[in-house]
C-alpha cells in the first residue's frame, strides 16, 4: 500500500551515496530499493510499495540526534503536509516541530523529509459548453501557466471534462504537447465532474511518488454516474492530493470535502481572471510540502479500520495553517 494512505515496508537500512558519500541510511533515503507489490484486487487497490530517490530529486532529510532504526519488515505511515501562511509556504521547518496524532495518540515520526518531491499530478480542464467564450480561453491560459510552472522532471496529465473524462494528453514531461493539447480544446457537451474525478485518480493509481489531482470546472454535477459517496470514498482510497478550483457563486460541498480528505485544498473563484493567478498558487504549494512517517497503532490481524491523523507544530504559530490528509483505511 502507498504510504499515503496506509503502511509500507522498506529495508531498516543500506549503502546510499548522499552528498557524494557513502554511508549506511535508515528511513527516506536517496537511493531507490525493489518494491514487492501485494496482491492486488481491481482498480484503486492500495499498494505496498517502497521509498524512492528523493534526495536524488533534491529533497533534504531532516536533521535527526540519531537515525532511526527500523526492522527490516518495518511499516510506517506517510503523511505529506503543506504548511502555510499569508505569505505562502513555509519552508525550513524540521521534524521537531511536527506532531502527529493517529486516532488522537501521539505518534513518534521516525521519518521525515523536506523540499521539493517528485510529482506525478492530473490536471482537469472543465470544457463543458457553458465554459465557451471567455471562460474557456482564460481556463486555457492559467493552465499553460500551471503546466510551466512544473519542474522539467515533473510528470503531468491533462484531462478533458465534459460528459466523459477525455485524456487528451497523456502523464509524461513532455510540457509542449501538453501545451498543444490544451490549445485545441473546444467547449461543447456537459458536466460529469465526480465521474473525471474518479477516471483521473485510476490514472493516478499506477503513477511512482507524490501524486496531486488539480481540476477546476464552473457548474454542478448532474451527469456523473458515480454518486458523491463513491467518489469520496474513492479519493479517500487514493493517495494524492486533490486541489478542486469552483468558477461562480456555487462551490459544490463536495469540493471541499476531496481537499479536507486528500490533505489538498480548495478554491472557489466568482471571476474567471482569477484563475491563473489561483493556479500558480497551487503550484508554488506543490513545491514545498513536508514528508512524515511514524509507525502506527497495532491493528487486529485482518481488520480493515478508519485510522485519522491530524498533523500540528508543536509550538502553534499564529496565521499558520497545516493541510495534510485526514486519514486511512488499514488492510
Amino acid at each position: 500500500m502507498h504510504l499515503s494512505t496506509g503502511v509500507c515496508r522498506f529495508p531498516a537500512s543500506r549503502v546510499c551515496t548522499l552528498g557524494g558519500v557513502l554511508r549506511s541510511c535508515t528511513g527516506i533515503v536517496p537511493c531507490g530499493v525493489t518494491c514487492t507489490p501485494a496482491s492486488a484486487e481491481g482498480k484503486g487497490m492500495k499498494r505496498w510499495v517502497v521509498l524512492t530517490a528523493l534526495l536524488a530529486a533534491g529533497v533534504g532529510i531532516g536533521a535527526q540526534d540519531g537515525p532511526p532504526r527500523f526492522s527490516a519488515a518495518a511499516q510506517l505511515v506517510e503523511v505529506y503536509a503543506t504548511v502555510t501562511d499569508l505569505k505562502g509556504p513555509i519552508t525550513g521547518l524540521t521534524r521537531d516541530d511536527f506532531e502527529v496524532l493517529e486516532d488522537g495518540q501521539p505518534r513518534d515520526v521516525s521519518a521525515f523529509a523536506a523540499g521539493e518531491f517528485p510529482l506525478s499530478v492530473a490536471l482537469g480542464v472543465d470544457r463543458s459548453i457553458s465554459m465557451a467564450g471567455e471562460r474557456l480561453r482564460l481556463a486555457k491560459q492559467a493552465s499553460r501557466t500551471f503546466l510551466s510552472a512544473l519542474r522539467p522532471q515533473d510528470r503531468s496529465m491533462v484531462l478533458a471534462i465534459g460528459n466523459e473524462a477525455d485524456v487528451i494528453a497523456p502523464f509524461s514531461a513532455d510540457r509542449a504537447a501538453q501545451l498543444l493539447a490544451i490549445d485545441a480544446l473546444d467547449a461543447w457537451s456537459t458536466t460529469a465532474l465526480y465521474d473525471a474525478v474518479m477516471a483521473a485518480l485510476d490514472r493516478l493509481e499506477e503513477e511512482p511518488g507524490r501524486q496531486a489531482l488539480v481540476l477546476f470546472s464552473d457548474g454542478q454535477d448532474r451527469y456523473s454516474r458515480a454518486t458523491t459517496g463513491e467518489v469520496i470514498e474513492r479519493a479517500r482510497r487514493s493517495h494524492a492530493l486533490i486541489y478542486p478550483v469552483v468558477l461562480g457563486r456555487v462551490r459544490p460541498p463536495v469540493t471541499a470535502e476531496l481537499a479536507v480528505v486528500s490533505g489538498g485544498r480548495s478554491f472557489q473563484l466568482r471571476d474567471a481572471r482569477e484563475l491563473e493567478m489561483t493556479l500558480q498558487i497551487i503550484a508554488r504549494e506543490l513545491r514545498y510540502q513536508y514528508l512524515l512517517g511514524y509507525v502506527p497503532g497495532e491493528a487486529a490481524p485482518g481488520a480493515r479500520e478508519w485510522r485519522s491523523i491530524r498533523v500540528r507544530l508543536k509550538t502553534p504559530r499564529p496565521g499558520v495553517r497545516i493541510r495534510a490528509r485526514d486519514g486511512y483505511l488499514t488492510d
